[in-house]
C-alpha cells in the first residue's frame, strides 16, 4: 500500500508542476520582491507504516564497525544530495527529478517528523545539488541554473521563499549542451568564500571537437565563482563526472570523487578520489578513463604532461558519489578529518559492486587509504536493497546517508563498544 501511495504522490507532483512551469518567470520575479505567488499547498511525505518497517528490516543486515549503529531517519523520495542547515533546523535534500525536500526533526529525537517539498511555487529541473554558505544562505544547483535562497532555513515553512538567480536559466552551460546524462550538479562553498560547482560532461567519452567548448565552460570539470555569480572561472579540468566534493578542514584543499568510463571491462578503469592542491590542475579525462587506464578514443593522442592522478583508486564501476569530511565529536578520534563517501553501485558490471559507504583516512603527508565503513545493500543474489548517494553530518556528529533507490535517509551514530 505504501508503494502505491508514493507512486500516487509522484503523479500529483507532476500534475501540479506542469502549469507552474508556465508561470516560472513571474513567480521568480514575485519571490524576489517578497510577494506571494498564490501557491499554498505542500506535498507531505508519510513517515512510518509498512514501508518504513521494510526499510528498517533491510538495515538490520548492514555491517558497521563495532560501536556504530544505523537507523531510518526519514522517508524521502528520490533522495540525493543533502545540505544540513547551519542552525540544525532543517536538512534540504535534492533529487534528480523536480523536487527539493525539507526534512525536519522537530522534537530532536533523531528521527524526522516531517518531510515536505521546498519552495513549491518554483518548478525545478534536476535540483540535485544543495549547499549552504557559512552565513546560512541556501544554494541549489540545477541542471542549467543556480538559485540562492537567502533565508531558506527560517522561511521554508511558507510555500513562498525568496529566490535569487546566481546563474540564470540557460547560463550554467550552453543550452544546446543540456542532457539527461551526467547533469546532477553538486556544489560547495570553499574556504575562500567562493561557490564551487561540478559540471559533468554528457558523454561516456566526449569527441575531440567538443574539447575547446568544454574547456571554456568548465564542462568536464569544476567551476568556481563569487556567491553573487560574478567572477566565474574554471578551477578543475579533466573530470568525467564528479558528483561529490568537499574541502579538507585543515589544509583547505579540494577533494572530489569522479566516475570512470564505462564499457572497458568489469575491473577497469578504477573509480577515483582526487586531491586538488592548486587552481587549474588537470585530472586526466578524456585521455584517461580512470586512474592510469587510457581510453580507446584518445589512445593515439598525447595527454597533458601535468596530469594529476587519483589520491585513491576505488573499485571499478562502484560509482563513487557524495562525500564529506568528518569534523564532529561523536565518532572516535581516528575518524576526525576522515572522508566518508557513498558508492552508489555499478549499473553495467557483471557482478554488482559498491552500494556502501566508504571511509578514507589521510595521513600527515596527504597519503590516503580507503576501506568499507557501512555495507550490505547488495544481497546474496546480487540484488540492490539500497543505493547510497551522499553523506552529510548532523550537528550532533552523527551522519546521514541518502538512498535514491529506496527513497530514504539513514542515520549512523556511535554508541560505544
Amino acid at each position: 500500500m505504501k508503494r502505491i501511495l508514493l507512486a500516487s504522490a509522484a503523479l500529483v507532483i507532476s500534475a501540479l508542476a506542469a502549469p507552474a512551469q508556465m508561470a516560472l518567470p513571474e513567480n521568480l520575479e514575485k519571490l524576489g520582491r517578497f510577494q506571494v505567488t498564490g501557491v499554498t499547498d505542500f506535498t507531505y511525505v508519510e513517515q512510518g507504516g509498512e514501508y518504513a518497517e521494510a526499510i528498517k528490516k533491510t538495515l538490520q543486515r548492514i555491517k558497521l564497525p563495532p560501536g556504530f549503529k544505523i537507523e531510518l531517519y526519514a522517508i524521502v523520495p528520490d533522495a540525493r544530495h543533502m545540505a544540513v542547515g547551519p542552525q540544525g533546523i532543517v536538512t534540504f535534500v535534492g533529487t534528480r527529478k523536480s523536487e527539493v525536500w525539507a526534512v525536519t526533526d522537530r522534537n530532536k529525537d533523531r528521527v524526522a517528523d516531517e518531510v515536505k517539498n521546498f519552495a513549491p511555487s518554483l518548478p525545478k529541473t534536476i535540483p540535485n545539488g544543495p549547499c549552504f554558505t557559512k552565513d546560512g544562505f541556501l544554494i541549489i544547483a540545477e541542471r542549467n541554473r543556480v538559485l540562492l535562497y537567502p533565508a531558506a532555513e527560517f522561511f521554508y515553512e511558507s510555500p513562498d521563499v525568496v529566490a535569487i538567480p546566481i546563474v540564470p536559466e540557460g547560463k550554467l552551460i550552453p543550452p544546446e549542451e543540456e542532457s539527461y546524462n551526467h547533469t546532477a550538479r553538486v556544489c560547495r562553498v570553499g574556504p575562500d568564500g567562493k561557490l564551487y560547482i561540478s559540471l559533468g560532461q554528457p558523454y561516456n567519452v566526449f569527441p575531440p571537437e567538443k574539447m575547446d567548448l568544454y574547456n571554456e565552460w568548465g564542462i568536464g570539470g569544476i567551476i568556481r565563482m563569487n556567491i553573487d555569480g560574478t567572477g566565474r572561472e574554471v578551477y578543475t579540468y579533466g573530470v568525467r563526472n564528479s558528483v561529490g566534493m568537499d574541502f579538507h578542514p585543515e589544509t583547505g584543499e579540494l577533494w572530489f570523487t569522479d566516475n570512470q568510463v564505462d564499457g572497458m571491462g568489469d575491473d577497469i578503469p578504477p573509480g577515483e578520489l582526487n586531491r586538488q592542491t592548486a587552481p587549474g590542475q588537470h585530472f586526466g579525462f578524456p585521455w584517461y578513463g580512470g586512474g592510469h587506464v587510457r581510453t580507446n578514443e584518445y589512445k593515439d593522442s598525447e595527454p597533458p604532461a601535468d596530469v594529476v592522478f587519483p589520491a585513491v583508486e576505488m573499485v571499478a564501476h562502484a560509482a563513487d558519489l557524495g562525500m564529506t569530511f568528518y569534523t564532529g565529536n561523536m565518532f572516535p578520534e581516528k575518524y576526525r578529518n576522515a572522508i566518508f563517501s557513498a558508492q552508489h553501485g555499478s549499473w553495467n558490471r557483471t557482478t554488482p559492486v559498491g552500494a556502501r559507504v566508504m571511509v578514507t583516512f589521510i595521513d600527515a603527508e596527504g597519503n590516503a587509504t580507503s576501506e568499507p565503513f557501512a555495507e550490505g545493500w547488495i544481497d546474496e543474489n546480487g540484488e540492490y536493497l539500497g543505493r547510497p548517494v551522499d553523506v552529510a553530518q548532523l550537528r550532533d556528529g552523527s551522519l546521514l546517508v541518502s538512498d535514491d533507490l529506496v527513497g530514504a535517509l539513514y542515520r549512523i551514530s556511535y554508541v560505544g563498544q
